[in-house]
């Protein structure tokens, strides 16, 4: 899987791409300067003005256009999901360093005077919050396993689901390219091991070929999700292994240093048996999904073709806006 596209670069104008040491900060000064991102005070959360937004939409009807083809069923969900189906999803077990849990106050009126006196003193004032049984969606696939899940068996061509969410993921960071709070589009798709790898090799195709139509630099790469501690390491060997995970790369920082905007999952029978899903057969289900990360994809352009719309390549405007 070594795939790639070259892609002659378009370094914006403003601040130098190839000191490695202050490419994060320059390129998060840079689009913050140009109103394309609005700081908010907290490291990985910002506001987006008009522009921003409307590539994000661009690209989100461009991902449309890809997958027309797909018979999919569209299925959308607010940012956040039970906090009983996250527990079953085991995302505690791999990434308990990224789950975001929604908390409310939870006392009466003594409590809350103790608060408002925590507040008046600029103390600590979350002693008096407790969960909710409302927690933040790590990834726009996760409320859709147990819906898929609660419908019986599948039918035998399986099923593809196509989902779009806010998502949220505690890694605060410097740079622009790791939000914390970041849109995520999704193919799901649920069926047997065949269907499964012929899925996500149509779509690893299908990537590069997007990338290719936006005339961004990219390439194929072997990669594992970021599992937590030292049976993580463990984790993370094993998927590398089997060769479950993709991901299309394109320099975004710097040069030299990669970021994922796309990612080609195959989850084996995981999900399947975490919640119970059946093929048509009565077998346990396989599932993969192809993910989208909308912001970074939005990044990448104006990272290599400007801060200008107006001025990118006439063929990647047509193609994002797409004419009759």
């Amino acid at each position: 899987m070594d795939e790639s596209v070259a892609v002659k670069e378009r370094p914006f104008s403003g601040f130098n791409t190839s000191d490695d040491r202050t490419g994060v900060n320059s390129l998060r000064d840079a689009l913050v300067q140009a109103g394309l991102l609005i700081p908010t005070g907290v490291q990985g959360l910002f506001g987006r003005d008009e522009r921003f937004e409307r590539v994000v939409e661009a690209i989100d009807s461009l991902v449309t256009r890809l997958g027309a083809d797909q018979n999919a069923e569209v299925l959308r969900f607010p940012p956040a999901m039970s906090r009983i189906e996250f527990e079953r999803s085991e995302y505690l077990k791999g990434f308990p360093q990224l789950a975001g849990t929604v908390h409310s106050f939870c006392g009466g009126e003594h409590e809350q005077q103790r608060v408002l006196q925590c507040l008046d003193r600029g103390d600590d004032w979350t002693e008096y919050q407790k969960p909710t049984y409302v927690v933040m969606t790590p990834a726009a696939c996760y409320p859709v396993y147990p819906v898929i899940a609660q419908r019986g068996s599948l039918p035998e061509q399986g099923n593809t689901v196509d989902v779009f969410s806010y998502c949220f993921r505690h890694e605060p960071s410097l740079d622009p390219t790791r939000m914390q709070l970041f849109r995520m589009r999704e193919y799901v798709r649920f069926g047997t091991p065949a269907q499964i790898m012929a899925f996500r090799s149509e779509w690893i195709e299908r990537g590069t070929r997007l990338a290719k139509l936006l005339e961004l630099p990219n390439s194929i790469d072997l990669a594992n999700d970021p599992f937590f501690g030292r049976g993580g390491k463990i984790a993370a060997h094993s998927q590398r292994e089997q060769s479950l995970k993709f991901e299309l790369l394109i320099p975004i920082e710097s040069a030299d240093k990669l970021t994922a905007c796309l990612s080609f999952n195959y989850h084996v029978d995981h999900f399947g048996l975490l919640w119970g899903i059946k093929t048509h057969d009565l077998g346990v289900a396989h599932t993969g999904c192809v993910g989208f990360g909308l912001e970074r994809l939005t990044l990448a352009l104006f990272k290599h073709h400007g801060f200008d719309i107006a001025r990118w390549p006439q063929t990647v405007r047509d193609v994002l806006w797409k004419r009759p």
